[in-house]
């Protein structure tokens, strides 16, 4: 009798929890927070940092007394890059822990399948801050997801049109063999297309490998003044360091996913002159911003000793950008967290701003170029 009783008051508190995005019932005094992020595999550092600069003001404002008098559960599960284990894991973030919302996922193709899925129309649920500049996740129009970073069609556009201004005109690509790497390879194509260019070769790679020999081989032989990557940390590193064998002094671009410093480590000896990067978030050693300032002093308190980079810092505003709607909300909901982020016109998160509405999401359309130096840093 005791267990049958047992077994029904943990119904009711699930069921509890799934409604309407509570976590617990009417008393719950925590808000839980679902992340799916890649802690393993070839964007195992990407992911890490994802999670270090939500957490770090996830507890920051914990430390404050939470919001609205609710601690903040961070949930983080591995995915590995893997789209069947970002959507298990999802799944698993709403329907067990009952999350309020999502937040900082990496991967266009990954989160293409939550919408295929409908996993987060059928939960009503809000993705805040994703790793990925696809237009797929833009366009149409998707009212779940908040992007607070510029598409990777802005990015195309500044690089193409920084090239051309210079005289350089024969473009090539190499790209990731998914959702993401084509939504980078259309976005140039349609940068071009306007100028009266086209794209002069183009090449891809398997996702989660960085086996980019072939790809190496068919671009340096149409030998293009610039190469842009649509490619993460492990295939740009050994793009790099393969294609400046072949080509010493072409330019080589990569759109915002890749941290400069891990692609310098890997990348060992190679000269990185010529290397550029796409940020679509300031500087976070800047001194003059109010944010950087901010995210270095908690990163500093709460980081467990890791260091700063764009990938955290866009991770941390986005964590901004959620708690604030989650202070606005009328209730701890999925339904009020979503009309509270969609009133959120033009934020000042500290130097940064975003701004959403009722028929956008698209944050911010910041984009700016930095060079590499041979040590990972960055040149502005």
């Amino acid at each position: 009798m005791t267990n049958s009783i047992a077994r029904g008051l943990r119904g009711l508190l699930r069921l509890c929890m799934l409604s309407l995005g509570l976590l617990g019932c009417a008393q719950a005094q925590t808000i839980v927070i679902g992340q799916s992020a890649p802690l393993s595999g070839v964007l195992a550092e990407t992911g890490k940092d994802l999670v270090v600069g939500g957490r770090i003001y996830f507890e920051y404002i914990n430390s404050q007394g939470g919001v609205n008098g609710r601690k903040i559960q961070h949930e983080v599960i591995d995915d590995g890059y893997d789209v069947e284990r970002t959507v298990s894991n999802t799944k698993e973030l709403l329907d067990k822990d009952g999350a309020v919302a999502l937040f900082g996922y990496a991967g266009t193709g990954n989160i293409q399948r939550l919408l295929a899925d409908k996993v987060l129309a059928h939960a009503g649920v809000a993705m805040v801050g994703p790793y990925t500049g696809g237009e797929s996740l833009r366009t149409p129009y998707n009212p779940y997801i908040f992007h607070v970073r510029a598409g990777y069609a802005d990015e195309a556009a500044v690089m193409v049109k920084l090239l051309t201004a210079v005289g350089i005109n024969r473009i090539g690509v190499m790209y990731q063999d998914d959702a993401f790497g084509m939504a980078g390879l259309q976005g140039v194509i349609d940068a071009l297309n306007p100028l009266g260019f086209e794209l002069t070769v183009s090449a891809s790679y398997a996702k989660n490998t960085d086996d980019v020999q072939t790809a190496v081989q068919t671009i340096a032989a149409k030998q293009p003044q610039a190469v842009i990557l649509i490619s993460v940390n492990k295939s740009s590193a050994a793009f790099l360091s393969k294609y400046r064998v072949l080509s010493p002094s072409a330019q080589i671009l990569n759109v915002s996913v890749v941290n400069p410093k891990v692609i310098a480590s890997i990348a060992g000896n190679v000269d990185t002159r010529g290397f550029s990067i796409a940020q679509v978030v300031p500087d976070p050693m800047s001194n003059a911003l109010p944010a950087a300032r901010e995210y270095r002093a908690l990163l500093a308190r709460y980081g467990n000793g890791a260091e700063p980079s764009y990938t955290s810092f866009e991770a941390f505003l986005a964590a901004k950008t959620l708690v604030e709607g989650l202070k606005r909300a009328k209730a701890p909901t999925r339904a009020a967290l979503m009309a509270a982020l969609e009133s959120l016109e033009k934020l000042d998160l500290g130097g940064y701003t975003v701004s959403f509405g009722p028929n956008n999401r698209r944050g911010s359309k910041l984009v700016e170029i930095v060079a590499v130096s041979k040590d990972g840093k960055v040149i502005h």
